[in-house]
């Protein structure tokens, strides 16, 4: 049965339409008579099947019997509707969760997921380290690490004592202060490639000055670095080798003197010579120089230290006009 007696009525079903007195009924279907009555509704083919409607209905709720089973009627419509309602939420809630569980197995945990996402990171990462430390190797090689001199290399951010060695001749310490935007590595880069190729850049951070270590492929780019002026007009950089070059000169030899010719320094030394030149000329004909020369010839005259001999003659070195050398005794 589709048809509610009460709602016919415009009266409220349910419990409370099972509370309605008789009266409350009689008076409701007297006015919903007086505006349903077929006279009144000429022009509505259904108000007589609408009147009969009324009536019917009125009639089973005024009758006790009759109202009472109806009304046990909508009781157990109401439950049943309850159970079906309750039935369909534990049948919803449990669809929703099976649901749930079946996203869940095929969905990752999101504390899993960040666990493989950070290990992901944290491996490229470590495959990126690998790599640059292995084309700083090669470099290093390439740049003879063999061959015994002093090694520079980067460590970290400091930039010194680190694998990777470099001659330090070549590498040059920059520093600037920390005011304006500074300098990173790309713009070091920029302005020290003028001067020569740059293999390497390690800028150092720090809150009050900033600084860095520029390795240059040649001492040459080192040397012109150097004595230029680099950097931005209000934030010029400071720019000095790591290692000065330093040019090695032998030490002089301090010849040795006789203890014969000691006192024969300065003037007396070249009066010494000039009293032996005196002598030859004079004597040239007595045979006392073992090879003979033309006088005329004789540019220069000099001592020969230690030819003193046991006979008192004196070892003498002449310079001839003809590029020629000789040598002789002369007696003392």
């Amino acid at each position: 049965m589709d048809i509610d007696h009460y709602n016919v009525l415009g009266l409220p079903s349910g419990e409370e339409g099972a509370n309605l007195t008789q009266k409350e009924i009689t008076k409701a279907y007297r006015e919903k008579a007086r505006d349903l009555h077929p006279d009144k509704r000429k022009d509505d083919p259904n108000a007589h099947e609408n009147f009969i409607k009324l009536k019917s209905s009125y009639e089973i709720l005024v009758d006790e019997k009759a109202r009472k089973l109806f009304d046990d009627l909508l009781r157990v419509k109401r439950e049943q509707q309850r159970r079906f309602a309750q039935q369909d939420s534990k049948r919803r809630k449990m669809m929703s969760d099976l649901e749930d569980r079946e996203r869940a197995s095929f969905a990752p945990d999101p504390a899993m997921k960040a666990k493989e996402e950070e290990e992901r990171i944290a491996r490229k990462l470590k495959e990126e380290i690998a790599r640059i430390r292995a084309m700083q190797a090669n470099k290093g090689a390439s740049m003879g690490t063999g061959s015994g001199q002093e090694k520079v290399g980067r460590e970290g951010n400091s930039g010194v004592g680190g694998h990777v060695g470099v001659d330090k001749e070549r590498v040059l310490k920059v520093s600037w202060e920390k005011i304006g935007e500074g300098y990173t590595a790309e713009k070091l880069r920029e302005l020290f490639s003028r001067f020569g190729e740059v293999e390497d850049i390690v800028v150092n951070s720090s809150k009050k000055k900033g600084s860095a270590l520029v390795v240059m492929a040649t001492k040459h780019a080192v040397d012109s670095a150097t004595g230029s002026v680099s950097g931005n007009l209000d934030n010029p950089l400071l720019v000095v080798p790591l290692k000065p070059s330093v040019a090695e000169f032998p030490a002089p030899k301090k010849e040795e003197q006789s203890d014969r010719l000691s006192n024969l320094v300065g003037a007396g030394y070249q009066a010494f010579e000039d009293a032996v030149l005196n002598k030859l000329t004079k004597d040239e004909t007595k045979g006392y120089v073992k090879q003979p020369w033309d006088m005329g010839l004789i540019l220069s005259v000099s001592l020969l230290p230690h030819a003193w001999s046991n006979e008192g003659k004196v070892g003498i070195s002449m310079m001839g006009g003809s590029g020629c050398s000789f040598w002789g005794w002369v007696v003392g």
